[in-house]
């Protein structure tokens, strides 16, 4: 396993090198970068505006800039060295763990994400444990009663819920009951009170769950539909084995076959997508609820990022990301072996080449 697990660190080294090195080049190419920002500025228009021209437009509004003026503007963003050179530097900034300092918040890339992870762990764990507390136990029901007209019914409703965005969910729910047309049964933005601070350590738990309830209700809708028809379909293969068959001719009860046998087996994919699952919650996802319900995380730093063209924090953060999955990737490998014994991690290589 030890094995295993080097030639499995060694392989991110590559996919985090070539993600970066692609994600570098396309925005070499991006118009309206930070150099082209500044110049519009100083020309007196506006950054959206500059966003929309290409860079050789944006070079020649800087006409009545002088070249030493220019020179300084790049110098300040590191665009005055050659690209592979500013390539070069971030690789070793990131093998360091040195993220940058972003252009327009003026702080460095880490802190941003420890700033705004809050938010995004907030929205993330909720919404994965809900998800979780929903979707097994239907999946369970329905694989026990498949053909029934409770596995009917509970389809349909699957397939409703998948088939609403989260977005568009998010907005009927702040319609209804975020103060909207209908009844103010829940706040409208941001996660606590105006008055957080003066309520007790019990209130302040309460208020922070109860501004959680739209924006996690939201994001649950669609995202139990799929894990409970994986449930359903897992434990549904399970049960029409043929161990299962054997142990019941045995004579064990369908209690002892369910738990000491189907369940162990049918709970592998769950526990295999599990650490995914977890860093898909905390890191993607919630831009446009985050935005709905003015939730500052990590979705809407990324999305202002990318359209202020901060390319440290857009570059930091896709790093850390790409990292995470990619050891959360390697968490559900080792997961399967612990769950499932007959998975030998030489025998896998072997067979792969």
């Amino acid at each position: 396993m030890l094995q295993y697990i080097l030639k499995r660190l060694l392989l991110m080294i590559p996919t985090l090198l070539g993600v970066l090195l692609v994600s570098f080049v396309v925005i070499q190419f991006v118009p309206g970068g930070p150099v082209e920002q500044m110049v519009y500025q100083l020309k007196g228009l506006g950054a959206g505006e500059s966003a929309g021209n290409t860079s050789a437009g944006a070079y020649q509004a800087a006409r009545g800039l002088s070249e030493e003026q220019l020179s300084q503007i790049k110098a300040q963003y590191g665009f005055d060295q050659p690209a592979p050179v500013r390539f070069w530097q971030m690789l070793k900034n990131y093998a360091t763990f040195n993220l940058g300092e972003s252009w327009f918040r003026h702080a460095s890339v880490t802190q941003l994400i420890w700033e705004k992870l809050p938010v995004s762990m907030s929205l993330g764990i909720s919404s994965l444990l809900l998800t979780y507390l929903i979707a097994v136990p239907l999946g369970v029901a329905k694989a026990v009663r498949h053909g029934t007209r409770f596995d009917a019914a509970t389809t349909l409703v699957l397939l409703v819920a998948y088939s609403i965005p989260s977005f568009v969910l998010g907005v009927v729910l702040l319609v209804l009951f975020g103060g909207g047309s209908f009844w103010q049964w829940f706040p409208l933005r941001g996660l606590t009170s105006d008055d957080w601070e003066s309520l007790s350590l019990m209130g302040k738990v309460m208020d922070y769950l109860w501004h959680l309830v739209l924006p996690v209700t939201a994001m649950v809708a669609g995202g139990f539909a799929a894990l409970t028809m994986l449930t359903k379909n897992s434990f549904l293969e399970e049960i029409n084995k043929q161990y299962v068959t054997t142990a019941r001719a045995k004579g064990l009860s369908e209690r002892r076959i369910f738990w000491k046998h189907i369940f162990r087996n049918a709970a592998l994919p769950l526990v295999v997508g599990l650490p995914e699952a977890i860093i898909a919650a905390f890191f993607t996802g919630s831009l446009l609820i985050e935005t709905l319900f003015s939730l500052d995380g990590l979705g809407l730093l990324s999305y202002e990022s990318v359209m202020r063209r901060d390319y440290p924090v857009v570059l930091g953060t896709l790093y850390f990301f790409t990292l995470l999955g990619l050891v959360g990737r390697l968490i559900s490998d080792l997961g399967y072996v612990l769950l499932d014994p007959r998975v030998q991690f030489g025998a896998v290589g072997e067979g792969a080449q």
